[in-house]
């Protein structure tokens, strides 16, 4: 497939490889449709201001050449006239993608994007309605209602005509049609088209204000706004905010369906929407609009999840616009390529390229089209098929075995508490103790390391950022240091003991920096390292610092550390920090994490709770129920807190719930909607109790940290309200930290699900690699502590232990094709990914500065110190998926 040679071209500054790339990241091959769960950062590509009409035009020309008729996309342009500067664009964008999407392609629906567009669409033209009536919000339910009944579907029927009779039968007759098929199928699709946009953004949004209607909050919003319309119809202010509720939506329908798997909609999704914006030089008609729709960009793009559209703005950016956008550094088109497969953030800066004069003067580069596969039939044939068979199959059982098969209602995991088969007593620790003996370990691997470069041995250095050791018994079982260090000690016994045999293996000194209590210190550690290394030159090789391992816990601390070492392309190794918020700004091209995402987390455990038995039914404690209401607490202050609260909630197909529980009352900066925020642990428990009676199915989903759940927990034992039944309660991977340490002993009322990164180590499918790992790990602490340890099931050592691995097999595959072994060498071996067998499962990174795909995520289920798997989810083995496993692991 060739493009004409008369046809447009791109202008060639070195763009070869920035237009074969954009090519791949609009419309990959149909095996790697993966790579569309980006969302790519934005692109802005500069002309001179003397050629800008003929440069856009150029520019717009031949990338828009290359996807007409085969891929989704929208060309915003200036606009010459006065009105220009008015108009949302975000409005023409969704427009432009709805119309253009290729037959039979997805995403073929926009639902958030239309209900929106017709609310603002109503405000803007009728803001004088507020002036005589502040309550507009049935006139707005009513017009968003004949809006969607104008544009066909399930409500098009209702604008049908009612029956003509006369007289009384007539006035009953016609009464009844308005009622039934009129008002109350409407009322219904807004009562409905409400619930899933307010649930499915706009409630976490700051204009929400903890409203839970959509028609309801677009009302306060016009009231707030006709003032300023009604002065002047294009009031900046009131425009922003409209483009931005617009945009929002938009993005929110570009979302979905998730990509891949076996649903026709997903399997459909074979390319990129792209958008297209003309931005003229400023003070030029449209160019106010064009600078509008893209900080509505950068402001939609801080909450709206991947994937998302592919946006390309050419013009002439103003200095006020760049300084807003985060004043992005000039780079070049080969740079620019590797961006676009790049996941971008709110809060890192374009990617600005400028287009010279030459090149727009010169021949320029052809744009293939692209060719993204198609499909002859709608996806409702394939859906309508399964349904039906199903269908069918239903009726067949129903009609068949009426109550032969009774509902299931075994509990999951068993009946008993985290108190069943307990030691009477905590499981005592050794803080001091045992953290010496693990850094004791490492000091000595690190006397070795220094033999092999006294022998000339290639030898570097790695950084280990760990939280300050705890003080205190209660301070150890809160805290996940201990075991983490043992996981990297380990490895680098293992990595010095083969080195001796093995010339490629690269020894590395491990340099232990401790970041403060709850890693408060975290980002000043990371900037003293970046310093250090300012002046390398001087510094022996050996010394030579080649990446870095952590952090622990997803906290503003830990995320602006990873941005620093981000800035300085220091290569970086996540342990257990499972926020997907981590991964932002600069660190999106040097971190990768080691552990799933609180998003598929999330997501697995809102269905694992909706869908299996694990709420006792009141009266009997041996029969469950899946949960229908969640019970929320999270800590608003805690980013790896509220990340997980945030998205459990979005996808918990129940109701629920949320309480913003912080001992230091700290509540900052926006809890979730409808928060009730919380200081006291004796209080939270009163209100959690009242919640408990007034809806028996609940689960408890914890997603603070585990000493304030320890708190609340032993004030609900004292007491005593709520715990003549038992309370389930399902948490993150947090609770890891506390849960094997016997803290529960006696606490005989309290199920407890939580989340890990590896099986139990007799697990039936636990694999030979995690069992060798086990056996290793007791061979270790049996030889360097004395007494019971907590942590033998823990999966902090094993993510430790192979986050090291991962690194450790990135400097030796560097050194193989770099005699320096430097840092950039390190980046590009991690870029081209990394694959083993390891303790927590199959780690195979493919690339891309995320997680390894489709990572290990187990459920446990405590019982004393004894914890069991009850949900095993993703690749343990390499031959395995989610995909296959089926919900709650597929979703």
């Amino acid at each position: 497939m060739t493009a004409p040679f008369d046809g447009p071209r791109f202008p060639n500054d070195q763009a070869i490889e920035f237009v074969r790339e954009f090519r791949v990241t609009v419309a990959p091959e149909y095996e790697n449709r993966a790579k569309l769960e980006t969302s790519p950062p934005l692109f802005l590509l500069r002309v001179p201001q003397a050629s800008y009409r003929s440069g856009v035009d150029r520019v717009v020309a031949a990338l828009t050449g290359a996807l007409r008729q085969r891929v989704p996309f929208a060309h915003l342009p200036a606009g010459t006239r006065a009105e220009a500067d008015s108009r949302l664009l975000s409005a023409g964008a969704g427009t432009q993608l709805y119309r253009s999407a290729p037959q039979h392609m997805t995403p073929d629906r926009f639902p958030h994007f239309h209900v929106m567009c017709d609310l603002v669409e109503y405000i803007r033209s009728h803001p004088e309605e507020w002036a005589t009536n502040a309550n507009q919000e049935a006139e707005l339910r009513t017009h968003a209602s004949e809006r969607r009944a104008h544009r066909g579907g399930p409500l098009a029927f209702t604008r049908m005509d009612g029956p003509s009779l006369d007289g009384l039968a007539g006035f009953l007759a016609n009464l009844s049609w308005l009622s039934f098929v009129q008002l109350l199928p409407r009322w219904l699709w807004a009562r409905r088209v409400s619930r899933k946009v307010m649930r499915g953004w706009l409630g976490a949004e700051q204009v929400a204000q903890g409203s839970n209607n959509l028609f309801r909050l677009m009302d306060r919003v016009a009231a707030e706004r006709s003032v300023q319309l009604m002065d002047d119809a294009g009031h900046e202010e009131a425009l922003q905010e409209f483009d931005w509720l617009v945009l929002r939506a938009l993005l929110e329908d570009l979302r979905r369906p998730a990509i891949g798997r076996i649903l026709p909609g997903r399997r459909r999704r074979t390319s990129r929407p792209v958008l297209f914006v003309e931005l003229p030089p400023a003070g030029e008609p449209g160019a106010r609009a064009a600078e509008r729709f893209l900080r509505s960009l950068r402001r939609a793009q801080a909450t709206a999840r991947p994937p998302g559209p592919l946006v390309v703005a050419v013009g002439v950016p103003s200095d006020a616009l760049l300084r807003e956008l985060g004043d992005p550094v000039e780079s070049t088109f080969p740079e620019a390529s590797v961006r676009l497969a790049d996941n971008g953030s709110a809060d890192e800066p374009p990617v600005l390229v400028t287009i010279s004069e030459g090149a727009l003067a010169a021949r320029g580069v052809p744009v293939l089209p692209v060719a993204p596969r198609t499909f002859r039939f709608s996806r409702y044939v394939p859906t309508s098929i399964v349904s039906g068979v199903t269908t069918l199959a239903l009726l067949t059982a129903g009609l068949v075995l009426p109550g032969v098969i009774p509902p299931a209602r075994d509990c999951l995991g068993g009946t008993g508490s985290v108190a069943e088969s307990a030691p009477t007593e905590p499981i005592p620790v050794e803080a001091a103790a045992w953290y010496e003996a693990a850094t004791k370990t490492i000091d000595d691997q690190n006397a070795r390391v220094a033999q092999y470069a006294d022998r000339g041995r290639a030898v570097r250095t790695v950084v280990a950022f760990v939280s300050d050791p705890p003080k205190t018994d209660d301070e150890t079982r809160f805290d996940g240091t201990i075991p983490e260090l043992r996981g990297i000690a380990m490895w680098q016994e293992r990595l010095n003991r083969e080195a001796a045999a093995d010339d490629s293996l690269i020894p590395l000194h491990v340099d232990i920096r401790e970041a403060g209590v709850a890693f408060r210190d975290a980002e000043s550690e990371a900037k003293k390292l970046v310093a250090e290394m300012a002046d390398e030159k001087s510094v022996p090789a050996h010394e030579r610092v080649v990446g870095v391992l952590g952090f622990a816990q997803s906290r503003q601390e830990t995320q602006a550390a990873l941005r620093v070492l981000g800035e300085a392309g220091i290569p970086s190794i996540g342990t257990t920090a499972t926020a997907d918020e981590m991964l932002t700004g600069p660190a999106a091209r040097t971190y990768w994490p080691s552990t799933p995402f609180n998003s598929r987390e999330a997501r697995i455990e809102a269905d694992f709770a909706y869908t299996e038995n694990i709420v006792a039914e009141p009266g009997f404690e041996d029969r469950c129920t899946p949960a229908g209401h969640a019970i929320v607490i999270e800590s608003s202050a805690d980013l790896y807190s509220h990340s997980l609260a945030g998205r459990f909630v979005s996808e918990f197909d129940g109701t629920h719930q949320v309480f913003d529980f912080n001992q230091q009352g700290d509540f900052s900066p926006t809890p979730l909607s409808g928060a009730v925020s919380q200081p006291d642990a004796d209080l939270l428990a009163r209100a959690l109790c009242d919640a408990l009676k007034n809806k028996p199915d609940s689960v408890v989903y914890w997603s603070a940290r585990a000493k304030d759940f320890t708190a609340l927990i032993n004030s609900m034992d004292t007491a005593g309200t709520c715990t003549a039944r038992d309370v389930t309660v399902l948490g993150g991977n947090e609770l890891t930290n506390v849960a094997q340490t016997g803290a529960f002993a006696n606490k005989d009322w309290l199920r407890l699900y939580y989340s890990a990164h590896r099986l139990p180590a007799d697990d039936p499918d636990a694999s030979d690699r995690t069992r060798q790992f086990v056996a290793e790990y007791d061979a270790y602490v049996k030889a360097t502590t004395e007494g019971t340890d907590p942590w033998r099931q823990d999966g902090h050592s094993a993510v430790s232990y192979d986050a090291f691995h991962v690194l450790s097999q990135a400097v030796r595959q560097a050194g193989l094709h770099d005699p320096d072994i430097d840092r950039e060498s390190v980046l590009l071996v991690l870029g081209t990914g990394i694959a083993f067998n390891g303790a927590t499962g199959y780690v195979s990174y493919d690339g891309a500065n995320a997680p390894p795909h489709d990572k290990t995520l187990v459920l446990l289920r405590q019982s004393g110190n004894h914890p069991e798997a009850v949900l095993a989810c993703g690749a343990y083995r390499q031959d395995q998926s989610s995909e296959a496993q089926g919900p709650p692991c597929a979703g």
